[in-house]
Parts: C-alpha cells; sequence; structure tokens
C-alpha cells in the first residue's frame, strides 16, 4: 500500500455510495468499496476508479449485524495499512407511516443507519490513535450522509426519519466526542436518485420540487463529501445539498406530492 489517504465507504457498490468512490478515487484517496454481499456491484465501482486513475478494494459486511460492523475497519486496516476517513453511506430506505409503525420496523433502520455510524466512528479513532507517533498527530474525518427531511420534516418514512434524526445527533456528539483527532460531519441530500415505487415522470417532477428548480445528483453529494474530507476546520457541521427543498415546508414526502402532481393515468 503507497502514501494515498485511504477513506472507507459504506454502500459504496451502488447508486449514490458509488459516485462518491468513484469521486475520492479520482482525487487522489485509495477506496475501501463496502458493500452488504454484491461482489459483480463492487467490482464495477472498482473498475470505474481504476479507469479513473484511482486504486481501491472490496469489502463486504452486513452492518446490522453488530459482530460483522465491529470487524469491517479492522479488516480495512489490515489490508490496506492505513484507514484517513469513514464515509457512512449506507442505509435502509423502508416505507412506514403512523398507523403501520412498529418496534421491528424502528430497529431495523436504527441498526443499519444509525449504529454502523458509531461503531465505525469509534474504530477510525482507535486506528488513528495507533499510528505511528513517528509519522506526527493523525487526523481523521467521518462524514454521515444524512436527509434533508429532518430540516423539513413530514410523518412519512417514520423509521427511516426517525434513524436519521438520531444519526444527526450523533454527529453532533461524535464531533465533540473523538476532537481534535476526527472530525464528523453531515451532508444530507434532497431527491438524488429513482427509489422505490416512483415513476421516471414522478422523479423529475420530485426533482424540481425545490426553489432551484433542481435538487442534488449523485455528483453534486459527491463534491460535497469530498469538500467536507479536505475541510480541515469543519466539524459538526452537515451541508444541505437539495436545491434549497428544506426551505419549502411539505406536508408529505416528496414522493407523494410528485404522485399527486403527475396527471398520468396509473396502472390498477
Amino acid at each position: 500500500m503507497d502514501a494515498k489517504p485511504v477513506v472507507l465507504v459504506t454502500g459504496a457498490a451502488r447508486r449514490i455510495g458509488q459516485a462518491i468512490a468513484l469521486e475520492l478515487g479520482r482525487h487522489g484517496w485509495h477506496v475501501a468499496v463496502h458493500g452488504r454481499g454484491s461482489t459483480a456491484d463492487a467490482a464495477e465501482t472498482l473498475a470505474l476508479i481504476a479507469a479513473a486513475g484511482g486504486s481501491g478494494q472490496a469489502f463486504a459486511a452486513d452492518l446490522a449485524d453488530e459482530a460483522q460492523c465491529e470487524a469491517l475497519l479492522p479488516a480495512v486496516l489490515a489490508a490496506c495499512g492505513r484507514v484517513d476517513a469513514v464515509v457512512n453511506n449506507a442505509s435502509l430506505f423502508a416505507h412506514d407511516d403512523l398507523a403501520s409503525f412498529g418496534t421491528a420496523a424502528m430497529e431495523a433502520h436504527w441498526r443499519a443507519n444509525t449504529a454502523p455510524a458509531i461503531v465505525l466512528a469509534r474504530a477510525l479513532d482507535a486506528a488513528l490513535a495507533g499510528r505511528s507517533a513517528a509519522a506526527g498527530a493523525a487526523r481523521g474525518c467521518v462524514v454521515n450522509l444524512l436527509d434533508q427531511k429532518l430540516y423539513n420534516p413530514n410523518p412519512d418514512y417514520l423509521s427511516y426519519t426517525l434513524s436519521k434524526a438520531a444519526l444527526q445527533a450523533a454527529t453532533v456528539m461524535l464531533a465533540q466526542a473523538l476532537a481534535p483527532r476526527v472530525r464528523v460531519c453531515g451532508v444530507a441530500p434532497g431527491v438524488t436518485l429513482l427509489s422505490g415505487p416512483m415513476t421516471a415522470a414522478e422523479f423529475d417532477a420530485a426533482h424540481r420540487m425545490t426553489p432551484l428548480q433542481r435538487s442534488s445528483t449523485p455528483q453534486d453529494v459527491a463534491a460535497a463529501v469530498r469538500f467536507l474530507l479536505e475541510s480541515p476546520a469543519i466539524t459538526g457541521s452537515t451541508l444541505l445539498v437539495d436545491g434549497g427543498q428544506h426551505l419549502q415546508p411539505q406536508p408529505r414526502d416528496v414522493m407523494f406530492l410528485a404522485q399527486a402532481a403527475d396527471p398520468a393515468p396509473k396502472a390498477p
């Protein structure tokens, strides 16, 4: 392993995580590409990084499994020789509301979206503390992927939103607990990729439901993550990358607003 800084990006095999991994790989980071199990998707991400002149390695773990989560960063450290940053991107996004809420759904979102970020931040701090003193005081950074919904709440996706609210609070508390060795920041995207039952037309409508008439793209989110990793004076702060969506109160999740605005007939 060369002297490149190493970043672990969770959920890097697909979607926004892949865009983050590619952005960091092409700007001098050696990327530990995490996926829960899809070796084909991880291989695709690594190929894209290599084509852009970067480097990386693949790692698999089910972050909702505490033992696998605890073992992930030490595995990256053993394989890469160092770890300098963690991007907590992997996320569970399943719909529920007040009527369908249950503790099982809440626990599943907590175990996927909140606890792993805390475990990996603690592990990064330990890895940096163990780095040779001859190299000087090691410094690192954690970036947590949040959601603009936290600044513009509505009761849709209740368990998901609660888990991200806990992660937002953890971002501040971790920044306090891990300073000065580890900075901890957040990025809160808006509507970024088509997901769930949303159609392409509904996604386009939702993407335009912002003051800027555009929301975030995967590349916008990736650029914000890189900015925070490379900004040594920022900790405990969150960047909203959402086209201003958080400035507009919305009574429901934007997916449902877009469905109501789409005049196209729905399949029975």
